[in-house]
């Protein structure tokens, strides 16, 4: 038995659905199912009624345990998944969900892709960790596999999109003081409004949202922010001379999807060249592949000194990567910085896996197209809801901006079997799906969406 026979074993058993209470109206999305992007056999839906569902006693009763044992760091949505297969995930009590989160931009092969599994399950038969005092084979095929794919000459591992951007904040202040050899390094950064960068100290003190930062401050000094896509007062501050690195989303995620201009980020590229500072893109939530393309920057035709990577890069599995230009890596010595667990054979294993898909002729041409006839799907069905301002996106990065809190809407679409996600000042609904997903996929969430729209005047 292979490793996604013997997951398909030890599914979950699906519960037979409750009846409907008299007069309740299945969304028509619902009735017509679509079948998961994974050919594979999936536990028969149960049908999930419009509005806001009372849980079952399975996943009340994980609900009160998560709420005894775990730190309440978390607003979470009331379901409780269990598995997932291609791109739906299913619920404790056998419900079935279209999944349109990914686990926030991660998972882009979907879930349970066999070809990633067989190669995970292969490596951990062989070497799971072994940490980075020796050489390991996976770590190394897979760092020479993204400088090849990108502008970069080298790479650091490290575990996550934060500890990613901790690295590259390092990296800068190290290039700097090299640089600077009399003493008079700028230490400064820039970053702009409605970004994210993390939620550790350093790319903490980067990250726009006041009330992100202010529970913890004093955050780390020399932060400035300006407003996204004003060229001529980033233009200021990095002139000043005290600028280190500037750190700029080319598409923000978390803040709302919003694309930077090209005149925007050519305009940072020149800056920073003529200030000597340099230039920090942040893809981990648009970069490989998200956007159409397998790094956002090919789309400005502008390239960075350094990169960060993480979210989609090992399809779940936990890392982060810095990917650095020639004068950047050569100002780092041993022991400037380090990890226990980054870039470790199991998980780059999974990365290669990964990274062989997206990569496959065609791919990236179909996430393109997939996602603007998806912009152009939600524009038909949703145009003339008083509440809709905006439908924005490149490639399966799609937002839509509201006119009020999204969240009723969220509730409504989970309830009716659809799993969304918000952005922005809580009123963009986020939708980054496996960029697997199919056209029939996204019809459905359309409508979904459309049919859940009432929700936001109750």
């Amino acid at each position: 038995m292979n490793s996604l026979q013997s997951f398909l074993a030890v599914a979950p058993v699906v519960k037979p659905a409750a009846a409907a209470p008299a007069g309740a109206r299945l969304l028509p999305s619902r009735r017509a199912r679509v079948s998961a992007c994974l050919a594979t056999p999936a536990p028969p839906p149960t049908a999930a009624g419009p509005g806001r569902r009372e849980l079952s006693a399975a996943s009340r009763a994980v609900v009160e345990d998560e709420a005894k044992y775990i730190v309440g760091t978390y607003k979470r949505a009331q379901v409780v998944f269990v598995s997932g297969r291609g791109c739906k995930l299913y619920d404790i009590d056998g419900r079935e969900y279209l999944d349109m989160a990914a686990g926030i931009a991660v998972n882009a092969l979907g879930h349970c892709d066999p070809d990633l599994v067989e190669a995970t399950t292969d490596q951990s038969k062989r070497l799971g960790h072994a940490s980075n005092v020796g050489y390991t084979v996976p770590q190394v095929h897979l760092a020479k596999r993204l400088v090849e794919a990108s502008f970069a000459d080298r790479v650091f591992f490290a575990n996550s999109g934060t500890e990613a951007n901790e690295a590259a904040i390092k990296f800068s202040r190290k290039y700097q003081r090299v640089a600077h050899p009399d003493g008079d390094a700028p230490t400064g950064f820039v970053s702009f409004s409605n970004c994210f960068h993390g939620r550790t100290m350093g790319a903490l003190a980067l990250t726009s949202k006041v009330q992100y930062r202010e529970p913890f401050e004093p955050v780390m000094p020399g932060s400035t922010f300006v407003e996204y896509g004003n060229l001529e007062e980033a233009k200021k501050v990095i002139q000043s001379g005290k600028i280190a690195a500037v750190f700029v989303e080319p598409v923000q995620g978390e803040g709302g999807i919003h694309s930077a201009t090209k005149e925007f980020l050519q305009g940072l590229r020149e800056a920073c060249d003529e200030a000597g500072a340099l230039l920090v893109f942040d893809e981990v939530q648009c970069g490989l592949g998200r956007t159409g393309y397998l790094w956002a920057y090919e789309i400005y035709g502008v390239k960075p000194d350094m990169m960060t990577l993480a979210k989609p890069l090992a399809n779940g599995l936990p890392i982060g990567v810095v990917l650095v230009n020639e004068k950047i890596a050569a100002a780092i010595n041993y022991g400037d910085h380090g990890t226990t667990f980054g870039g470790n054979p199991f998980v780059c294993s999974a990365a290669l896996a990964v990274l062989d898909k997206i990569q496959k002729p065609g791919f990236l041409a179909e996430v393109a197209k997939k996602g603007e006839n998806f912009r152009q799907l939600l524009k038909t069905k949703l145009s003339g809801n008083p509440h809709v301002k905006e439908i924005r996106g490149i490639g399966l990065i799609v937002g839509i901006e509201l006119d009020v809190p999204a969240g009723p809407l969220v509730d409504a679409c989970l309830a009716a079997g659809v799993f969304l996600l918000t952005a922005g000042k809580g009123n963009v609904v986020r939708l980054v799906p496996p960029l697997i997903i199919s056209e029939k996929e996204l019809e459905q969430a359309a409508e979904v969406i459309r049919d859940c729209l009432p929700a936001l005047d109750s």
